[in-house]
Formats: C-alpha cells, sequence, structure tokens
C-alpha cells in the first residue's frame, strides 16, 4: 500500500496523537520539546505536517506556519485551520525559497522515506530553505517500537520474532504490526543523518521515554492516572544514551551556520 492509500483509507490522521495512550503522550513531549526550542514568533515551515496536528497549535502560541503534504486530503482540512496556510509537496523538492524559514519541521518524511538518498535530499532541502541560524527538528521512529509494542501487549509471537529482530537490526519496517512500510531509525543513526546533511549541534531526544508500553498496557482508561509519572520518567531519560530508543519516537533539533 502506498502513502496517499495509506492516508486515505487508514484510521484518521487527526486523531492519531489522541486515540491512543501513547499516541496522546508522544503530543504532549512532541509540543513539550518544540516550546523549548521556539521561543519567539518564528516562520515555521511544517514539512509532511499532516492535517495540522501541531501546525495547529504552533500557529495558536503566535507562529507563522505554512504546512506542506503530499496527501490532498491532509492539505486541506491544514489549510482550514485558523493561521495556517498549506500546500502539496514533496520534502525531497520543496517549494521554498533560500533561507526562507526559521525553524523546519521534519516530524514524518524522515520514517516514511525509506531510502537513505531520499533522507539526505530532504534533509538538504529543509537546510536549503533555513536561514543562517535557523532550526530544524527531524522526527524519526525508534528501530524498538514494535518490540517494546508487541512484548508489552503479548502479541509478540513466533511469527512476529523474526520481522520484530529485522527492524532492530536494519530498520526496514515491513509492516507486520501495523502502518506501511517505513525506516525506523536509532538515536545513533538519526544524529548522523542529520549531521552529516551540513547541520551543527545536533542533539536527539526520546520523546515518549520507556513508559509508553505500560500507558498503552492500562488503555484509554488508565491513562489519567499514569500519564504524568509516564511525562516525568520521559524528562528524566530524554537525552540519555542507555534509555533513549526505548522511546517509541525519536526528535532530532539541529541548526544552521550563522552567517559570517
Amino acid at each position: 500500500m502506498d502513502l496517499a492509500t495509506h492516508y486515505a483509507t487508514g484510521p484518521a490522521e487527526d486523531d492519531r496523537l489522541t486515540r491512543t495512550p501513547h499516541g496522546r503522550l508522544e503530543y504532549l513531549r512532541t509540543q513539550e520539546l518544540l516550546r523549548r526550542f521556539l521561543p519567539g514568533h518564528e516562520r515555521v515551515l511544517d514539512v509532511g505536517g499532516g492535517t495540522g496536528v501541531h501546525a495547529a497549535w504552533l500557529a495558536a502560541d503566535g507562529h507563522s506556519v505554512h504546512l506542506v503534504d503530499v496527501v490532498p486530503a491532509h492539505v486541506a482540512r491544514a489549510a482550514a485551520l485558523p493561521g495556517v496556510t498549506a500546500s502539496a509537496g514533496d520534502a525531497r523538492d520543496l517549494d521554498a525559497a533560500d533561507a526562507s524559514y526559521d525553524v523546519v519541521l521534519l516530524l514524518g518524511p524522515l520514517y516514511h522515506l525509506v531510502d537513505a538518498a531520499d533522507r539526505a535530499r530532504a534533509l538538504a532541502e529543509a537546510r536549503r530553505v533555513l536561514r543562517p541560524g535557523g532550526l530544524l527538528a527531524a522526527a524519526g521512529i525508534s528501530r524498538y517500537l514494535s518490540l517494546l509494542e508487541t512484548g508489552a501487549a503479548g502479541t509478540l509471537t513466533p511469527a512476529r520474532a523474526d520481522p520484530v529482530r529485522a527492524v532492530i537490526e536494519t530498520g526496514a519496517y515491513d509492516g507486520h504490526a501495523g502502518f506501511v512500510p517505513t525506516h525506523w531509525h536509532t538515536a545513533t543513526e538519526l544524529h548522523d543523518e542529520v549531521a552529516a546533511a551540513g547541520f551543527t549541534g545536533t542533539a536527539v531526544y526520546g520523546v515518549e521515554g520507556p513508559s509508553w508500553p505500560a500507558l498503552d498496557a492500562a488503555g484509554i482508561a488508565g491513562y489519567p492516572r499514569l500519564a504524568e509519572s509516564a511525562l516525568r520518567a520521559a524528562r528524566i531519560v530524554e537525552r540519555d544514551p542507555r534509555l533513549i530508543d526505548a522511546s517509541a519516537h525519536l526528535l532530532a533539533f539541529a541548526g544552521t551556520a550563522t552567517a559570517a
């Protein structure tokens, strides 16, 4: 199934971050980390921003947000959000002038682009459209997500063991636990891909921390009781190299060199 078909026929993208406990945790932590790095009113390009889940609150915070996505239905939904403009586009070939944005978000493209050369192109495009001293925020899915998710849910069957091992070893996710084939990262790999694109000061954060499987096991009903503790755990180990890959998602922040 291709990307457009998946998003046209699969679960609604605009409630992806609210319908599961770990989705809610991902949303809160992504928001928390982005706000930490975006103190002022910035020109933000949200590449692969879907229906505008993050664009909406960024615009409400006072940022000028333009969203780009490859799925036409996503673009239409995002364009209707207050303070958000949107257009169809590809992360590998952005229709934006050089040095025209303060911040570029790549919160989906780096896992949907399964070829390393395509990920490098997307990162190069992000760097091109960022002003000197601009900020990149780029997300990856952890290679350990399927292991932790299926292990905690009791669905790590003998038939799934080999695909789970394969994604840990190679990053190539085949869709065995749902979703489309994608590339999953380690924190080190995500750091190195961003740094290789010419960004400076690259730092990778674990988003959900190690407690997200427990949230999913407890279900939506248990989320209010466990959420604060899970958030606190995520913050404590957000840069810990021994636990960062236990997050379901990783978020890299990096800058472009300032003008001489």
